[in-house]
């Protein structure tokens, strides 16, 4: 299978129709009908689908959206089908485009039902719609650059011991806001980090993040960072981790869909390519029954939105050294 840039470029160099849709099927091996495809003469890109012009299907959750359209219309090619296209409208998108048509190429690949392929199609682009919103504000704010730097910072050292790039990037749970930032079927890792000018007091914004409920084992990795020019800026530590994973195409396309979940976009770099960090420490606490926590079997019935301060030099007893904590950290 081609990627999909490069059917993209092929089309818009393609003068044989200038008006209109022109359609490319992604793959013959391909179960859905999937295309992608380009709008004449604007050359928008889109991606598109034939269906059965007898479904119903509602757009209007889809109805005011910035830079993207979603549209039904008839297939002229194919009597009885329509084609369901989302088209991107501003070509400064590109890249954010290629990786959310393939996210959802890559969900509905195994589908023959076409029920079944419209619903998951629409609620996987569904999640994805937010992202033009993210794209449009100032940037992340230096606390959310932080928290995404101790989580790419642990995700790096995952991947320098560990082969197997497509499992370790999905233990990755942070970007989509999960209960904690790694998790996997037998551990959970909840990252923290501060500054050296701050007091080494750590927020905890629920009762889940350390609640090891169902789970071998569950770590605090907290890390203390320093502001230096010198410093590997959060732009470098992408890149670091962009070098390890280059000839994974799949895990590399997994971890860009992560980093736009977190709101990290390209065109947001310039934001970051002036603050560096320098990494003074790194702690793993386990997680065991004494370790100041507030847990979910602990709060009673009516209370909500629990969130609490841990400082954290009380907590030295639970210390474990990094070759402990990744004797438990494992991606078998």
């Amino acid at each position: 299978m081609m990627r999909i840039n490069q059917i993209w470029e092929e089309l818009e160099n393609d003068q044989s129709s200038l008006h209109g849709l022109v359609l490319r099927r992604y793959s013959s091996t391909f179960l859905p009908d999937v295309f992608i495809t380009i709008k004449q003469p604007e050359k928008f890109r889109c991606i598109a689908s034939s269906i059965d012009s007898s479904r119903k299907i509602d757009l209007r959750p889809f109805s005011n959206l910035q830079d993207i359209a979603v549209e039904l219309s008839s297939d002229e090619s194919r009597p009885g089908k329509n084609i369901l296209l989302i088209k991107l409208l501003s070509k400064q998108h590109h890249d954010i485009f290629s990786i959310i048509c393939e996210d959802l190429i890559d969900t509905i690949s195994t589908i023959t039902s076409e029920d079944q392929l419209i619903k998951v199609l629409l609620n996987r682009f569904d999640k994805w719609k937010s992202i033009f919103d993210k794209v449009a504000s100032p940037g992340l704010s230096k606390e959310e650059q932080r928290g995404l730097y101790g989580e790419l910072f642990f995700l790096q050292k995952c991947l320098q011991t560990n082969m197997d790039f497509l499992k370790v990037i999905d233990t990755w749970n942070g970007p989509e806001k999960g209960a904690k930032d790694f998790l996997s079927d037998k551990w959970g890792v909840e990252i923290k980090t501060s500054t050296g000018n701050n007091p080494q007091k750590i927020q905890i914004s629920s009762e889940k993040q350390l609640d090891s409920e169902n789970l071998e084992s569950l770590f605090l990795f907290h890390i203390t960072l320093e502001e230096k020019a010198s410093g590997v800026t959060l732009n470098g530590l992408v890149e670091n981790i962009i070098e390890l994973l280059k000839d994974d195409y799949i895990s590399f396309n997994r971890f860009r869909n992560k980093l736009l979940e977190a709101g990290y976009f390209d065109e947001h770099r310039n934001l970051y390519e002036t603050l560096g960090y320098y990494v003074k420490k790194g702690n793993f606490y386990l997680i065991e029954k004494e370790f100041p926590r507030i847990q979910k079997a602990e709060i009673r019935d009516g209370v909500e939105e629990v969130k609490y301060s841990i400082i954290i030099e009380q907590c030295s007893t639970f210390t474990v050294s990094e070759e402990t904590a990744f004797k438990n950290i494992t991606f078998i």
